[in-house]
């Protein structure tokens, strides 16, 4: 295959060879420097800075860009918890919501917790199909957390219309190098802190589908005074919300933010397609010299994730070796992205013998 080279540059210069974006991405040095900055500025400034709008501003519309949506259907938070919570809220009482067997804890539990909420789930691969007229919701993963494997996007979509389900898609292991239209699915979140390379405490929300074809808001349950149309008049008692998705932010993490405008930046300079096609490049040679060893990773074609059984015991022997990766329910978890190289797969692949 063609050798690849990590993209980004001077951006990283990683001491060990890193396979975890899965878990949490780097830090290109741009965001460091920020982080840096906005550190120093607070001796003076606060914790809130000089502005502590305008780096969460800025994120939201890169976000936006990135998954071609206008920046006021986009809310910025915290964690995908809450937002799963939020999207919880805005159910009927005698709702049922349909997800994939083993999806990632922080989508299912708040959706599970709502009282009166029925969860059903079902092998990702039958997600389509099991979409019925009770359905309310779907919600799922575009790229499962554990084995890398890749709904089928457009059969639920199209499922989900049918039976007049709204969809609710978490893209946190997807966005950076899955080329995305959040436009497609009513609520979208993304923890930004792994194929996004942003700081921890970066979460966006996107609206698509009917709300973003201008169906009412639902209620901004968690409402602060940074969700007022006039922040100024909104520190105190009730307020206005804003008329955008803005109405649906959290009081953001200043520091989290600072950086993700700047990460957000480099992906958009490099470009989602570019970055997918490295990525996946990667993981192709990488299940290659799998089976060139017997070894059979789960099944996730065009994925940046490989997942493979009966290798657990080789992470001690990694990490030792100055190699990051996760294990996941009994599975080795490696994970491809910008800043890895032939080398890096080849590397893994000589260690794992």
């Amino acid at each position: 295959m063609q050798r690849r080279e990590p993209l980004g540059g001077a951006e990283f210069a990683p001491e060990t060879t890193y396979l975890n974006s899965a878990s949490s991405g780097l830090l290109p040095a741009r965001s460091a420097a920020a982080l840096r900055a906005a550190l120093d500025e607070s001796a003076s400034y606060g914790t809130m800075g000089r502005d502590y709008f305008a780096a969460a501003s800025a994120s939201r519309e890169a976000f936006a860009r990135l998954m071609g949506v206008p920046a006021e259907r986009v809310a910025v938070g915290s964690s995908v918890a809450v937002q799963s919570a939020f999207v919880a809220a805005s159910l009927p009482a005698d709702a049922e919501v349909l997800a994939p067997e083993g999806d990632f804890s922080s989508l299912v539990n708040p959706l599970a917790a709502r009282p009166g909420v029925t969860l059903r789930t079902v092998p990702l691969e039958a997600l389509a199909e099991e979409v019925r007229p009770g359905t309310a919701l779907v919600a799922f993963s575009a790229v499962q957390s554990r084995d890398g494997r890749i709904a089928d996007l457009a059969a639920v979509r199209e499922a989900a219309r049918a039976h007049g389900a709204r969809t609710y898609l978490d893209i946190t292991q997807a966005a950076g190098w899955l080329p995305l239209r959040a436009a497609d699915f009513d609520f979208v979140v993304a923890g930004a802190f792994k194929w996004l390379l942003c700081p921890r405490g970066t979460t966006f929300m996107a609206f698509g589908g009917e709300l973003g074809a201008g169906a009412p808001w639902p209620a901004a349950a968690h409402a602060g005074w940074v969700a007022g149309e006039d922040r100024g008049a909104s520190t105190y008692g009730l307020i206005r919300p804003a008329a955008t998705a803005r109405r649906f932010d959290e009081p953001h993490a200043h520091y989290s933010y600072i950086g993700a405008e700047r990460s957000l930046a480099l992906i958009d300079e490099l470009g989602v397609d570019t970055v997918h096609a490295h990525n996946t490049a990667l993981a192709a040679h990488y299940r290659a010299g799998l089976a060139e060893r017997g070894l059979k990773p789960v099944p996730a074609p065009g994925s940046a994730i490989v997942s493979t059984p009966g290798l657990t015991d080789a992470e001690h022997r990694l990490a030792e070796a100055g190699v990051r990766i996760s294990v996941r329910g009994g599975l080795l978890r490696a994970a491809f992205h910008l800043y890895n190289s032939t080398a890096d797969v080849e590397r893994l692949l000589s260690l794992l013998g």
